[in-house]
């Protein structure tokens, strides 16, 4: 009986011993799971997508959509936190659609390239004032969910100017550019204002292609402008500026690039190119919607903070060259020169009248 006793006694103790630990475990388990939890939590970063519409060019244009495209992809490469894609407008009635889609989808931050998205840019932020906004070459659109990212793009071309004004033997230079508007025509009065600094007898052949996105019309542009005795044309009209690269190139005559370094379309056709910063426009203002700090109205780049430049590849310009346009940067940022963004200030600092003659 007493073994019996004992032996119940102890089964007991074991029990016990056993729901005890058996407790423990539990409560173990419960604090690390909310431990893990916790840290999940701190862990977790805010992500956001960023959608990209393009203009009729195409994101393969070689020009301003690529360019604004490649820093997008870049940025999504480098930042687990920005999912990135984009959309091609065929024609404008696709610009609407495509800035819904990406609506429908829920993307935090729609970035439009061109001025000539600015009425389907400004309708949808009017009817979506939570949607946010960013539009490429327009700064029409004043609305709190929208910023506009700027280019002093008269002071790049200005800059191309003076390289085409020292380069060219026959006296005469061509400017191709590829629709008409306020925007646009600061590309043909920095360029004409440069030419004129670095060779005031210098004439410049203009040609208004009406279209970003024809290489034909490009060409034949600039094949006129060859015949006529142009031996440097400069181009601001997009996946258009590809046939003058082509044509230039055909002819032996020298070509002037847009928006990104273009020497790589023809190595030795291309002396340089009017940069304009637009992926790294793409890619602040995407970065400032994922860290809570977008702000709406005009962004400006410049020749002050780098959003505008000439491009890095100068294998075929003289030192001579090079130094006369680093001066000239210098004395832009310095106030020294002041160019001309518009027909009327371009008529004004050559003192002649008409001097821009592209028209609607």
């Amino acid at each position: 009986m007493k073994k019996f006793l004992a032996l119940a006694m102890a089964a007991c103790m074991a029990l016990s011993m056993v729901a005890c630990s058996g407790s423990s475990s539990s409560s173990a388990a419960t604090d690390s799971s909310a431990s893990g939890a916790s840290s999940a939590a701190t862990e977790t970063t805010k992500t956001i997508k960023v959608g990209m519409v393009t203009d009729v060019g195409g994101v393969n244009d070689k020009s301003f959509n690529q360019t604004s495209w490649e820093g997008l992809s870049t940025l999504a490469e480098e930042n687990d936190a920005v999912e990135v894609s984009y959309l091609e407008s065929r024609t404008d009635a696709d610009y609407t659609a495509n800035i819904e889609t990406f609506m429908d989808e829920g993307y935090d931050l729609i970035i439009c390239v061109g001025y000539m998205l600015a009425d389907a840019t400004r309708a949808a932020a009017e009817a979506n004032p939570d949607q946010l906004f960013a539009i490429i070459d327009d700064s029409t659109i004043d609305l709190p969910n929208v910023a506009c990212l700027m280019f002093s793009q008269a002071e790049a071309s200005y800059l191309v100017g003076l390289v085409a004004g020292m380069t060219t033997e026959s006296n005469i230079v061509g400017y191709v550019q590829g629709m008409y508007s306020d925007s646009m025509n600061q590309f043909g009065c920095g360029y004409i204002a440069g030419v004129k600094a670095a060779n005031p007898d210098c004439q410049v052949l203009q040609f208004n292609a009406n279209s970003f996105a024809d290489a034909s019309i490009g060409s034949t542009a600039a094949n006129d402008m060859y015949t006529k005795g142009a031996d440097v044309i400069y181009h601001a009209a997009g996946g258009t500026g590809n046939g003058v690269i082509e044509n230039c190139a055909t002819n032996g005559i020298y070509a002037i690039g847009v928006d990104t370094d273009q020497a790589s379309l023809a190595p030795e056709t291309v002396i340089t190119s009017a940069m304009k910063r637009v992926d790294v426009a793409a890619q602040d203002i995407s970065l400032a919607v994922l860290n809570g700090e977008f702000k709406s109205g005009v962004h400006l780049y410049d020749l002050s903070n780098g959003g505008v430049d000439l491009a890095p590849t100068r294998d075929l310009l003289s030192e001579e060259i090079i130094e006369a346009v680093e001066q000239a940067k210098a004395d832009i940022m310095a106030g020294t020169i002041t160019v001309p963004s518009t027909p009327a200030e371009l008529d004004e600092s050559l003192g002649q009248e008409g001097v821009f003659t592209i028209t609607e």
